[in-house]
C-alpha cells in the first residue's frame, strides 16, 4: 500500500508506503510494480545503486544523455538529505524547474523522477545512505551534469554551510552551456 503525491512539475511523484510498526520494529513494501503502474509508473528499473555520505556532502546535478536517460526511485534509508530533480526536457512548461523533498529514515518517503531530469542531493545529517531504482544502466560515455548552484535553475537548498563537492560536481557546466543535444 502506497501513497502516491504528484507534485509540482508533472510526472515527478512522492511516494509514501505504508509502515507497519509495533514494539520489534517495522514492516513497509518499497517497492509493488502493480500499484506503481496503476499510479502511472511504468518503468521497468534495472539497476539499484546505494550511496553513502558524510554530513554536509552534496551530488548532482547528475544525469545520462539521451537515448541514455533515467528514471530513478530514490530513497533515503539512513539519516536525512533534499532531494532535488531538475527538469530537463526541452519542450516543457516546466524546464529548468525543479522539486525539493525532504526524504528521511523516519518519513519513509521515495521520489520518483521520471527520465528527463538531473538528480542531486544534500546531507542534511551526520551521514545519509541513499538507495534508488533506474530504468537504465550506468552508462559512463553519457555521464553528464549540471553545476549545483547555476542562477538559471536558481535552487533554494536551504543549508547554511559550504557544501563538500567532488572534483567533478564542481566543474559542471551551467545549463545554458551545456550540449542541447543531451537534453530529452
Amino acid at each position: 500500500m502506497f501513497d502516491f503525491i504528484k507534485q509540482d512539475i508533472e510526472d515527478v511523484i512522492l511516494v509514501k508506503p505504508k509502515i507497519y510498526g509495533d514494539n520489534r520494529g517495522f514492516f513497509a513494501e518499497i517497492y509493488k510494480k502493480s500499484e506503481f503502474v496503476q499510479n502511472g509508473i511504468v518503468d521497468e528499473f534495472l539497476q539499484d545503486n546505494h550511496s553513502k555520505s558524510s554530513a554536509h556532502v552534496l551530488r548532482g546535478l547528475h544525469y545520462q544523455a539521451k537515448p541514455y536517460g533515467q528514471a530513478k526511485l530514490v530513497r533515503c534509508a539512513k539519516g536525512r538529505i533534499y532531494d532535488v530533480a531538475v527538469d530537463l526536457r526541452v519542450n516543457s512548461k516546466t524546464f529548468a524547474k525543479y522539486v525539493k523533498v525532504e526524504l528521511s529514515e523516519e518519513n519513509k518517503q521515495m521520489l520518483y523522477i521520471p527520465n528527463g531530469f538531473a538528480h542531486g542531493f544534500v546531507v542534511l545529517s551526520d551521514e545519509s545512505e541513499l538507495i534508488y531504482k533506474t530504468s537504465s544502466e550506468y552508462a559512463p560515455l553519457a555521464d553528464r551534469g549540471i553545476l549545483w548552484n547555476d542562477k538559471t535553475i536558481n535552487i533554494d537548498w536551504e543549508i547554511n554551510f559550504e557544501p563538500i563537492l567532488s572534483e567533478k560536481d564542481k566543474k559542471q557546466p551551467k545549463l545554458n552551456n551545456i550540449n542541447k543535444e543531451d537534453l530529452f
